[in-house]
């Protein structure tokens, strides 16, 4: 049975704008939302340094994408019984997935990169 439940969930390794990184799984049913308040309830003892205030601003990035609460692990196809690797930053608000700026730049071919130390 413990077998059975390994491959039917999802391993997450969470990495922190720090660096540091923890393991957690998860079910194909879980959102976004829905993994950001699990770390938080069980936030790891060597994370106590980025201890936000509220799951509610946990972001998850997945291949350099923010994900939206409501997109489930399932929704992103994500394979079971492997580790994925995610960003977990602390942000208020999400950028707008359709934003003005985000249209110019690709029209112009510009980008703006950065480097978060």
């Amino acid at each position: 049975y413990c077998i059975y439940l390994f491959f039917h969930q999802i391993n997450l390794r969470l990495i922190l704008v720090s660096g540091k990184t923890k393991e957690f799984l998860f079910s194909p049913n879980d959102s976004a939302a829905d993994i950001a308040k699990h770390v938080y309830d069980n936030w790891p003892m060597d994370w106590e340094e980025e201890q936000v205030s509220s799951p509610n601003i946990l972001r998850l990035i997945y291949q350099g994408r923010f994900l939206h609460g409501n997109v489930t692990l399932g929704a992103l196809k994500l394979p079971f019984g492997k580790t994925t690797v995610m960003h977990l930053v602390a942000r208020e608000t999400l950028p707008e997935p359709n934003s003005q700026g985000q249209r110019n730049r690709e029209k112009t071919g510009e980008s703006n990169c950065c480097v978060i130390l």
